[in-house]
């Protein structure tokens, strides 16, 4: 369902591998009890009920106009058109009755997230897609997490400059353990522990052109952590935009009575269809890249990329895209919806 970020900006290399997964996961499956509980869990005294409630006194509003164009209908379409017409009071009642446990419309709703889910944890783990993406994103991180150990060391010289660097290399060679037994014995992991180590037995004196090369700048490592941080943030306001078009439902359901051709209900299912689609497809941007990355720089021993780019990819680009791709995708749901539902009332 997620893509697992890991919070890489303190220095505490353990923790910094299990508590950034490790709270995605607990945010993710406080999602999941929070759809539970909004559309299913005792529905007559929580959120959903009261508005399902409002959908009702909506759906009993617009029932008036419903009824003044049926008769109108009646009158002047042979009855063809009111007959069909009479399915929609039918499935309003039918999608707002509440046994208590849910009613149909929330038991619907949380199938189709379920299925959304579904898709997207098939996108996440095919070809091991998460740990190629976690492995890209710390590919992006890791010279950030060694600078902030040998950072210090920079200012000073002589014997105390070579026991601190010998103290942040011992914590260093941490990290590369715990990257090899994530991901084996990768070349870019090879590539960047020769740097440190040039570093820590060079000549004593550290150059500010070698030093920056390797570690950049604290400005540089502020701006990633951000970046990280809004990608992981994007996830979750896609996920609460689910759960608020959702909760949403019952309303739409009410005002379908309304003698309109666009019915509120086919808005609300293309809103709802719409954020899936931004979730899978940032999900599917996030993956392909980071395989470009992984199989190509990661596997040259050469190449000493810059990789800024993906986390401002991560962090504004693809969440852009995936949201234009979203609306092209609900606009030709809705328009399909639209098309199917005014076949079908010609027909019947």
């Amino acid at each position: 369902m997620w893509l697992y970020t890991q919070n890489l900006a303190e220095i505490g290399i353990t923790d910094t591998f299990n508590s950034g997964a490790t709270t995605a996961r607990r945010l993710a499956e406080s999602w999941d009890n929070q759809w539970l509980d909004l559309l299913q869990n005792n529905t007559n005294n929580n959120l959903y009920g009261a508005l399902t409630n409002l959908g009702v006194f909506f759906a009993v509003g617009t029932l008036l106009f419903f009824v003044i164009q049926w008769f109108k209908d009646v009158i002047h379409s042979e009855y063809s058109r009111p007959i069909s017409a009479l399915v929609w009071p039918f499935i309003v009642v039918v999608l707002l009755s509440n046994a208590g446990n849910g009613s149909i419309l929330s038991t619907l709703t949380l199938g189709v997230r379920n299925f959304i889910n579904t898709v997207n944890q098939q996108v996440i783990t095919t070809a091991n897609a998460n740990q190629v993406y976690q492995q890209a994103l710390n590919m992006s991180v890791a010279e950030e997490v060694a600078g902030s150990l040998l950072r210090p060391c920079q200012s000073l010289t002589g014997e105390q400059q070579s026991q601190c660097l010998t103290r942040a290399s011992e914590r260093i060679d941490q990290l590369w353990r715990e990257y090899r037994n994530l991901y084996g014995n990768q070349t870019w992991i090879n590539r960047l522990e020769n740097q440190v180590n040039q570093i820590r037995f060079g000549t004593g004196f550290l150059s500010e052109t070698n030093f920056n090369a390797l570690l950049g700048n604290t400005v540089q490592t502020t701006i990633k952590n951000f970046l990280i941080s809004l990608q992981y943030a994007f996830q979750n306001l896609i996920e609460a935009t689910m759960l608020l078009i959702a909760a949403l439902g019952p309303l739409a359901v009410g005002g379908s009575l309304l003698p309109v051709a666009g019915k509120p209900i086919f808005a609300w299912l293309t809103g709802f269809l719409a954020a899936g689609i931004a979730k899978i497809s940032f999900n599917i941007i996030a993956v392909l890249t980071a395989a470009v990355i992984v199989n190509g720089p990661g596997q040259d021993p050469n190449a000493n990329p810059d990789l800024m780019w993906f986390i401002i990819f991560l962090g504004i680009l693809a969440p852009l895209l995936s949201l234009i791709l979203a609306g092209a995708g609900g606009l030709a749901v809705f328009s399909a919806i639209s098309n199917t539902s005014n076949l079908v009332r010609e027909r019947i």
